[in-house]
């Protein structure tokens, strides 16, 4: 997949085109994709999907920002394995968001991006205070020559599938719901790097991924499979949060234990897979009643994993 930032002033190839911040990467993202890849085929063209960085919402009012579901890298993992074959991410500032709905039509799908075939998901509003709809991309499209295409909302026993609901599914610690909605068990991938050690002097060494400047949609304590150091994922039990017993920084941090593992995996790249919460992340007295707390966890953990063992 060839990934490009920002947008050409001409195309030099039509494409079949899809939009949107595409976070997590959810089921209905992924019938959109199945929907964008089958017909690109059909046409013998390439499938692209214009994404956005940052997040509109994240421009628009960083405070109140939704936590984001995956990194851009994560993202672009995840169209990657949907099939897609051009990326271009789009950076979203105050010149792009001045756009009107007929400069963003002209300029960026048609000059830049070449479309012929545009599908998009039915709720999609584009151009300075979101005045383009559907109706208007259709019109637009009967008289430019590109085919205008609407993806409904995919239902999920019931439910809208949207990135709103897999994050309101992980703050409850549902990670089952949240599973059923993404397709697949939620999941952070990172650097591992050095830490504090302070694992390793309480007897549980963790690898600890790197998290930038993230928010996670999730916190607490979990049992979790780690891919990226062996053959086959490896168990383990995670915290995710500030590390309220240890330090005030409220710096948010992912430690993972792993189970039956001594190895150095510094530097390695991982994703970590949250499969079940065991509690809500609190505040300790002292260190001893922490690494009490933390066996308790292992343990815990250790039985569920004898009840749910990993699929490799």
């Amino acid at each position: 997949m060839q990934v490009f930032r920002g947008i050409p002033e001409h195309a030099a190839h039509t494409s079949v085109l899809t939009i949107g911040n595409f976070d997590g990467v959810h089921r209905g993202h992924q019938a959109l994709l199945q929907m964008l890849t089958d017909t690109a085929r059909a046409l013998a063209l390439p499938a692209v999907v214009l994404t956005f960085e940052p997040h509109p919402r994240e421009y628009f009012a960083p405070a109140d920002a939704p936590a984001r579901l995956a990194s851009l890298r994560e993202k672009l993992l995840l169209l990657a394995a949907s099939g897609v074959d051009r990326v271009y991410v789009c950076r979203f500032n105050a010149r792009f968001a001045a756009l009107t709905a007929d400069q963003f039509i002209d300029d960026i799908l048609v000059r830049g991006l070449g479309v012929r075939h545009l599908i998009i998901g039915d709720d999609f509003r584009f151009g300075a205070r979101r005045q383009g709809d559907f109706s208007l991309l259709k019109a637009r499209g009967a008289s430019q020559d590109f085919v205008v295409e609407a993806m409904h909302t995919l239902d999920v026993a019931g439910e809208r599938a949207s990135s709103s609901a897999v994050r309101e599914a992980l703050a409850d610690g549902d990670l089952a719901h949240a599973a059923r909605l993404l397709g697949r068990p939620y999941s952070i991938a990172g650097r591992v790097i050095r830490g504090d050690q302070i694992g390793r002097k309480l007897g549980y060494p963790t690898a600890n991924i790197q998290m930038k400047h993230r928010r996670p949609a999730l916190s607490g304590v979990f049992a979790v499979s780690v891919e990226g150091l062996a053959d086959t994922p490896v168990a383990g039990v995670a915290n995710i949060g500030v590390r309220p017993s240890v330090t005030s920084a409220g710096k948010t941090t992912l430690e993972v234990h792993l189970f039956d593992w001594n190895r150095d995996c510094y530097d390695a790249h991982l994703r970590v897979h949250f499969l079940n919460k065991l509690r809500d992340e609190m505040k300790f007295g002292s260190l001893d009643a922490l690494t009490a707390q933390i066996s308790r966890d292992a343990d815990q953990a250790r039985a569920w994993f004898a009840d749910n063992p990993i699929r490799s």
